[in-house]
């Protein structure tokens, strides 16, 4: 099921020349711009060599731009151009889609339910590491 729904999310932002991993950064940096490469990469569950290349793709694209951090020279926060702030609310706006369709005729406590259930087991994963 969640392939399922990744490949149909994929294919969305294929059309918009994204992949999976830089839609999901750009929705990140929707919410939270101004965040470092390490930042991200940790938000983002990605090794920060990895982070480095879909920030560099992005950069490219004139999607982000890398600005000084105040108080630490060497960091370098990452923000979102307007042609990003496009996309990414594009992105969004598909994925509130999908969530409506995917989630159509799910009973409000039964969604609470299983999402206090997943969050528990999560946690259960974390603390087993």
């Amino acid at each position: 099921m969640n392939r399922k729904l990744r490949t149909l999310f994929d294919a969305r932002v294929k059309m918009h020349g994204l992949t999976l991993a830089r839609a999901r950064l750009l929705v990140h940096l929707a919410k939270e711009e101004g965040a470092t490469q390490t930042e991200l990469a940790n938000a983002l569950e990605v090794e920060q060599p990895s982070m480095v290349g879909l920030i560099d793709g992005l950069e490219k694209k004139g999607f982000v731009t890398r600005r000084a951090v105040e108080g630490d020279r060497r960091a370098r926060g990452i923000f979102l151009t307007e042609a990003a702030r496009a996309e990414a609310d594009a992105i969004l706006a598909f994925a509130g889609e999908l969530r409506e369709q995917v989630l159509e005729g799910v009973d409000e406590m039964d969604l609470m339910v299983a999402t206090r259930v997943l969050q528990r087991v999560a946690r259960n994963i974390g603390a087993a590491s």
